[in-house]
């Protein structure tokens, strides 16, 4: 084995670890995406939003798999699994260029998606088996918001003057305090903050995020190709022999 080799088989053991690396922050993302859109994906216009946060998910999965096949690549001489490594890795190029570019175009979406985030304000009845209520409060827990803007949203809705202008959703009490019952007489112990700017802060972050793992991962991926090719160029190649009649009878 020349040394060329042996330090080409040295840095793609290294760029499989990377790999798995990649892997599992790239699928911390989508996973994080989709648990997001789980709890709140009423207050979504277009499913499609969630498009990055699949291919997240899946480029995790090839990237695992190309890294393990990597390590192979690495220890044993196959074209085989070289061939099939490559394969794996235009698959991610493919995978995550897409990603970015949906995650790209998505950014500038964000604010749009969440513009009927006020209907389902107006729509809020606090009843257990109403969607439109359990996304509300899901929301004001999970990202410690009240309101769209802030907890003064809630004076202009139906449910309030129900409740008789008294109170707002217990969902907006701030958990530090716990004899906060969501009325307005201390409106101190409520999350001052709206739900709407911190919940697209949170998608565009992850977005965003998706983006720039991409743009890393491409950089590993055209190290391993490089790699790799290296190897496949110093594979000896198979000789061949016109066998004689009597050597096949």
């Amino acid at each position: 084995m020349s040394e060329v080799t042996r330090i080409s088989k040295i840095i793609l053991q290294v760029i499989c670890q990377l790999f798995w690396l990649s892997a599992l922050m790239v699928g911390l993302g989508g996973i994080y995406l989709m648990l997001n859109y789980r709890q709140t994906g009423l207050l979504f216009q277009n499913i499609a939003i969630i498009l990055p946060a699949i291919l997240a998910l899946v480029s995790a999965a090839v990237l695992l798999s190309a890294g393990m096949i990597g390590c192979w690549v690495s220890i044993r001489d196959s074209a085989g699994l070289q061939a099939l490594f490559v394969y794996l890795l235009l698959i991610v190029f493919c995978l995550q260029a897409t990603a970015a570019t949906l995650s790209y175009v998505n950014i500038g979406k964000v604010h749009s998606e969440f513009e009927p985030f006020w209907n389902k304000f107006q729509k809020y009845t606090g009843h257990s088996q109403d969607p439109d209520s359990n996304a509300v409060d899901a929301v004001q827990e999970k990202f410690q918001c009240c309101g769209v803007y802030n907890y003064t949203d809630w004076l202009d809705t139906s449910w309030f003057n129900r409740t008789g202008a008294i109170q707002v959703p217990h969902s907006c009490c701030n958990t530090t305090f716990h004899n906060c019952n969501g009325t307005l007489e201390q409106p101190e112990f409520l999350y001052l903050k709206g739900c709407q700017v911190k919940l697209e802060d949170a998608w565009i972050f992850v977005l965003h995020l998706i983006i720039f793992s991409s743009g890393a991962i491409a950089a590993v991926l055209i190290v391993g190709l490089i790699s790799v090719a290296k190897l496949m160029r110093d594979e000896p190649l198979q000789e061949y022999q016109v066998l004689d009649r009597d050597m096949i009878s």
